[in-house]
């Protein structure tokens, strides 16, 4: 996908942020347009439908969050790549950026370098993936049961011993990669790049934050997990049938 092709569309009701981010944006040959509130923006993804490539979205927006707004976005089955920008800080509220659906989640204020790679490396992934990418050559499954669980991912219906269980879009990606690849051991770079779209070499946590949600979940016992195991040193491997003998790595508790 080249730069010339690329529709991004930055929601920001700072004018002079805002301004600043399109500007430079369209110095990089990006097709910008700029709104400063979440209904606007959902209305133009609405009536654009494909033709946006790129959400960068502030979280502090009037009248509705980023957060709702990428909620409506996943809820909506709508999967153009997230970039949230918010000045908190805090672990939970990346948390909850990821968990809404965000793709990457910047901190302001940001330097402009990072900002303009992190588009970049979004749209990259973007573009394999509409392209025929990894995720294209694999199965889609689109419901799925083992153990005491049962998931349809198309409809975001997850229940656990026949008890409904509520799930986030990330949640469900991140199973849903886990099932497609099924005995397959997963690098953590791998996944922030397949079920996150950004860079592997990113530093976060929030894989292993997800990881261990999703096994209180899924797990009988998530503290001696069955089905969505640790391989030291090398990643994670999601057995969907495993065998009683079947080795893992014990968990390390919570900071």
């Amino acid at each position: 996908m080249s730069n010339q092709r690329s529709h991004i569309l930055v929601v920001e009701d700072e004018k002079h942020l805002g301004v600043g981010i399109k500007y430079n944006l369209e110095a990089e040959n990006y097709r910008v347009t700029l709104v400063e509130d979440g209904p606007t923006a959902l209305r133009m993804v609405d009536g654009a439908g494909e033709g946006v490539d790129l959400i960068v979205l502030d979280l502090m927006l009037p009248g509705m969050s980023g957060y709702t707004v990428c909620e409506t976005l996943r809820d909506g089955g709508i999967d153009i790549p997230v970039l949230m920008l918010s000045a908190r800080t805090l672990a939970e509220d990346r948390t909850r950026g990821f968990d809404a659906g965000a793709n990457q989640y910047m901190s302001k204020p940001f330097e402009l370098d990072e900002l303009l790679s992190r588009v970049k490396n979004l749209l990259q992934v973007s573009g394999r993936s509409k392209s025929g990418g990894i995720k294209q050559q694999r199965a889609a499954i689109t419901d799925i049961d083992f153990g005491l669980v049962s998931v349809n991912f198309q409809t975001h219906e997850v229940s656990v011993d026949g008890t409904s269980v509520r799930m986030t879009p990330k949640e469900l990606k991140l199973l849903q990669y886990f099932v497609e690849n099924n005995g397959r051991v997963i690098s953590r770079d791998e996944l922030l790049r397949e079920v996150w779209g950004v860079s592997g070499n990113l530093q976060t946590r929030a894989v292993d934050q997800f990881i261990a949600r999703l096994r209180k979940h899924i797990e009988p016992d998530s503290a001696s997990p069955i089905h969505l195991l640790t391989i030291r040193d090398a990643g994670y491997r999601f057995v969907l049938e495993p065998v009683v003998s079947e080795p893992s790595t014990p968990e390390p508790t919570e900071d």
